[in-house]
């Protein structure tokens, strides 16, 4: 008991001196005189410190939507950096004029979307904890080296995932793995290219996974804290970015060996009738921590995610809805028989009829979650990614039918529906590439994955195939606005977003963006 009361009160300095201080570039940062005089003791102190790694990320927004005050949460940027100017979703009645200008791919410096605070203060937890936890060693002789090297893990694999999603999201970024302690060791640092920053990423992920464990030995810890398998994870998806397939291969392998991961049953066919297995949704979506994910942000009831406004079935209220024709381009319908239909449809990832995003507001196929049950997870990786980045990966590499054999075991387990499949041959790897894309699509609807496994695609080869990325906006642009739209995104540099401009005033050593200047 008194553990616990301790570990809430270090919980509670954490936050407590993270968000009190100075807002300059990059700047979020603990007191000065506890930091350097009273903390990093003792392990309870480390473990905390740690702990306020996870919360960060689980933060929520400040100031006023709509306004120039408001800071998106990392929750609502994770999903409008990967869905929100792709194809899948659309504005909805309150949508601000930033949510807007994803759309209709008229981003400026002023877009609060572009504000990457959120990340840059979860790196700064992350270098803190790298830089003085190894001194309590020297503290707390109760503190073990496996204890250090285990918080070291987390510290270093969060760190290298929220350098992913900036390189991927803005292109060239500052890289900073130092820990900004006070207002005296904030030094402006200009932007790094962006193979420094992939260089820094497998670097801090090869590093966590020799520290990294297999488990904590609980679920909630498995599914919640980074483990070796989320470390593998996150380097699959890092390879395959960097087009390094075999090494991609590698890190797939290491989670599907493992043993410890499955796929959870989605539809089982009773002669002409699909089965909805109602504990698919319910395990999955609603529950979470199933035998399929591998790192999920623990949102509970002591901790509500911020998607119940965002998606809410109330017309009136919400800020994203599915784009209209999304079940019958991306799922498709079977009109001559209601009984067959794809699980991840209508009552999975949407409801057709509202087109709600379902996945964080569904308590159940057709039921409503109430507000104070709004803490459904969010994935950053589940089994099926694992298997579908190695399906890439080997149609990469040529071996094309061992990608469909894996292509076809996700689709199965979904009752994905005839009218969907491409039926490619095993030798013809652009429409495999495309099939792959859309199963994604399918699979990872509206889980931030979208914009990144299109431009990930587009990129290949010196954007050999660039095409992919112009025709998605081409649907999700308004109609008025397609052919601007297209004409923008055949600048390479577009596919970027802009340097928040709060940033570029208060770091002099920032420049902005090309496509934006």
């Amino acid at each position: 008991m008194k553990k616990n009361i301790i570990l809430s009160y270090l919980l509670f300095f954490v936050f407590a001196v993270s968000f009190t201080g100075c807002k300059k570039w990059l700047a979020l940062k603990p007191q000065d005189g506890i930091v350097k005089e009273e903390f990093w003791k003792t392990k309870e102190q480390v473990q905390a410190s740690v702990v306020g790694i996870y919360s960060s990320m689980m933060e929520y927004s400040t100031g006023s939507y709509g306004n120039v005050n408001y800071v998106p949460s990392m929750a609502e940027l994770l999903f409008i950096w990967g869905e929100g100017r792709a194809d899948h979703v659309a504005n909805a009645t309150a949508s601000s004029p930033d949510d807007i200008a994803l759309i209709n791919v008229n981003i400026q410096p002023t877009n609060v979307n572009a504000n990457w605070r959120p990340f840059y203060r979860t790196i700064n937890f992350c270098n803190t904890v790298i830089e003085k936890a190894p001194e309590v060693l020297a503290n707390d002789n109760t503190f073990t080296q496996a204890q250090l090297d285990q918080y070291l893990s987390e510290a270093l694999t969060i760190r290298a995932l929220m350098y992913f999603y900036l390189v991927r999201t803005f292109g060239d970024v500052p890289l900073k793995t130092d820990a900004t302690l006070s207002d005296e060791n904030i030094t402006p640092i200009p932007k790094s290219p962006k193979a420094d920053v992939f260089a820094q990423i497998v670097t801090d992920l090869k590093l966590a996974e020799s520290k990294a464990v297999t488990t904590y030995g609980n679920v909630a810890s498995d599914k919640g804290r980074v483990t070796v398998y989320t470390v593998n994870a996150i380097l699959a998806d890092v390879y395959l970015w960097m087009e390094k397939y075999t090494e991609s291969i590698a890190a797939c392998d290491k989670i599907i060996n493992s043993g410890k991961f499955g796929l959870i049953r989605g539809a089982t066919k009773n002669g002409p009738v699909v089965e909805y297995n109602e504990d698919w949704f319910n395990t999955l979506y609603y529950n979470g921590n199933s035998n399929e994910g591998i790192f999920e942000l623990q949102y509970s009831q002591q901790r509500l995610n911020p998607y119940f406004p965002i998606f809410s079935s109330s017309i009136s209220a919400r800020r994203w809805t599915a784009i209209p024709d999304l079940m019958d381009r991306v799922f498709t319908v079977d009109f001559a028989d209601p009984n067959n239909y794809d699980m991840r449809g209508d009552g999975g990832s949407v409801r057709a009829a509202t087109s709600t995003v379902w996945k964080y507001v569904g308590a159940s196929a057709t039921g409503l979650r109430s507000i104070d049950q709004s803490y459904a997870h969010w994935f950053f990786y589940r089994y099926a990614d694992i298997l579908l980045m190695k399906a890439e990966a080997l149609n990469e590499q040529g071996m094309g039918q061992d990608a469909l054999d894996i292509v076809y075991q996700v689709r199965e387990r979904a009752n994905a529906l005839d009218a969907t499949d491409l039926m490619p041959a095993a030798n013809d790897k652009n429409l495999i590439q495309d099939f792959i894309i859309e199963e994604r699509g399918r699979e990872f609807c509206f889980e931030g994955k979208r914009w990144y496994d299109v431009l990930r695609n587009a990129k290949r080869n010196n954007y050999q195939r660039i095409g992919i990325l112009l025709s998605m906006v081409a649907i999700s642009a308004p109609s008025n606005l397609q052919q601007s739209a297209q004409a923008k995104f055949k600048d390479i540099n577009s596919h970027y977003l802009p340097i928040y401009l709060y940033e570029i005033q208060t770091n002099k050593q920032l420049v902005q963006n090309p496509f934006y200047k």
